[in-house]
């Protein structure tokens, strides 16, 4: 609701600012406030048709098409600068208030029109064959742009189209872990659709284009927290469906300190009982906190558990992926393992540890079929796991955990000292509620709460390498406004993540959605 109200707003100064540029044309002033009309008649101002404005009602072409508009405008009314141009295409309104209520400023005619009868004089000199005349004509050329302006308005140009298309449709992501190991592997570039599960508009707007979170080699944040707006979705082409991989920003990502290896959540840091001490705590808006990848295993309303390493829905046994991998004991009785041949049969290595590999059941009975060979399952020590109450948590591992209720937009459940666990983080942090607990007494926003409606769709994420993943069985559910895109291909894959370790050839160009 926010951020329609921005757009109001800025719609309603936009229209009061075109009134009196509108009357200096000698236009209609009133067609300024007619939506549809005024960008007709401002294509109109500048030399273009009226139905050039029908460009608006695409998306994101929209925004290049306005720009443009807004450019030409000011040039309309003899302001041919690159800084007129800049505070045009960024403020467009008070741009057109000072062209509009000064006295001094004054229309000159349809730029584009003005333009191309100038270009035509110029086309007629050469024609005669008159060059004296066609250098004249080109050194007085009052649209020209010098050479160096050309390259700049280009440059700016190629990082607006870019950090626009990164922005608002697709991005590139890079997996840095091996947590969806056999399906998607470290090194694996993907391309990720922000259209498919709704388009989100940005929050953080003052920022470094083309860069997510950090700058690199100084190792700072690469935009400030400061202004923002609020949260918004466009409508989505498809839902999120059981088993499909995901991009989302970690829920867990608004407070982190960040080591040369990686970047860690300083709840996590807290839940093992480790100190804070001197690190540099940094705190992330959403749209900025860090991407994760993962596999949707339940949406909201379902119910999930896990036994024997088995994941059920409903009560009902989920479809496993079909590369998931667990960790196992490999002891080799006789000759060492042929680590060559573990490699040809797709075995991380890097993410093994001897003896313990972490292994996919073709590769079990490939290692078994070697000969002197026993693989056996290995018992996963387990970390702090969410809701991290040991009343509720007693006897839970990563292979065996839950029940746990995925929570749905509009669905109420009881609230209680024996389930308030569950809900804690999702009602105060996700939320936005103020949430106290008093002796066995809830209070939500000041009042006694024993039920409590939830406002989001939430999901359950767990990477293919079970044993080798953080994901939901540690920091929880993945609330909707935290999605970020559908990965939809490879576009490009290196061995362990470096290019100097060669290129997998084979899995470029081919689907993110591995089953």
């Amino acid at each position: 609701m926010g951020f329609i109200l921005f757009l109001i707003i800025a719609y309603v100064l936009l229209s009061v600012s075109l009134y009196k540029v509108f009357e200096k044309a000698e236009l209609p002033g009133w067609h300024g406030f007619v939506p549809g009309l005024n960008f007709m008649t401002m294509c109109e101002l500048v030399g273009r048709k009226p139905r050039h404005a029908l460009w608006l009602l695409f998306p994101i072409v929209n925004i290049f098409i306005f720009v443009g508009l807004c450019i030409d405008v000011v040039r309309s009314f003899g302001h041919h600068k690159f800084w007129h141009s800049f505070v045009a295409a960024v403020t467009p309104a008070i741009a057109f208030f000072v062209l509009g209520y000064r006295p001094e400023e004054q229309y000159e005619g349809p730029i584009l029109l003005q333009e191309q009868a100038y270009n035509d004089k110029i086309q007629a000199a050469v024609d005669k064959g008159s060059k004296t005349m066609v250098k004249k004509l080109r050194a007085q050329n009052p649209y020209k742009k010098s050479g160096g302006r050309e390259w700049v308005e280009s440059i700016i140009f190629a990082v607006f189209a870019a950090a626009f298309i990164r922005m608002f449709l697709i991005e590139m992501y890079k997996i840095p872990t091996s947590s969806m190991e056999g399906s998607l592997l470290v090194g694996d570039f993907l391309c990720v659709s922000k259209v498919h599960y709704g388009m989100r508009t940005p929050m953080t707007i003052a920022m470094i284009p083309l860069l997510h979170n950090r700058i690199p080699f100084i190792n700072k944040e690469s935009y400030w927290e400061k202004p923002s707006l609020p949260y918004f979705r466009l409508p989505k082409l498809q839902t999120i469906k059981r088993n499909n991989p995901v991009v989302f920003n970690y829920p867990e990502g608004d407070s982190v300190f960040i080591t040369p290896a990686r970047t860690f959540g300083v709840y996590d840091l807290h839940r093992q009982n480790q100190p804070v001490g001197n690190r540099e705590i940094i705190t992330r808006p959403m749209d900025k906190m860090d991407h994760y990848i993962k596999r949707c295993l339940a949406i909201p309303g379902d119910s999930l558990q896990i036994i024997d390493r088995q994941v059920y829905i409903n009560g009902e046994p989920g479809v496993n992926p079909s590369n998931m991998q667990f960790a196992y004991y490999v002891q080799s009785q006789g000759t060492p393992l042929n680590r060559r041949a573990l490699e040809e049969w797709g075995v991380n290595l890097s993410d093994s540890r001897d003896p313990v590999y972490m292994l996919n059941a073709e590769q079990v009975a490939k290692i078994e079929g070697m000969g002197n060979t026993t693989v056996t399952p290995y018992e996963h020590t387990s970390r702090p796991l969410y809701p991290y109450d040991p009343k509720i948590n007693d006897g839970w591992t990563v292979d065996n955990y839950g029940p746990i209720y995925i929570p749905k937009e509009g669905v109420t459940t009881p609230l209680n000292m024996d389930n308030i666990a569950f809900y804690k983080r999702v009602i105060q942090s996700y939320e936005h509620n103020d949430l106290e607990i008093r002796g066995n007494d809830i209070l939500i926003n000041g009042e006694v709460a024993t039920s409590y409606t939830f406002k989001m769709d939430y999901y359950w994420m767990m990477g293919d390498n079970r044993h080798n993943s953080e994901d939901s069985r540690v920091w929880g559910y993945v609330p909707a406004d935290h999605v970020v895109g559908k990965p939809l291909f490879i576009w490009f894959s290196t061995s362990d993540g470096e290019t100097k370790s060669g290129i997998r050839w084979n899995r470029i160009f081919t689907s993110a959605q591995k089953p």
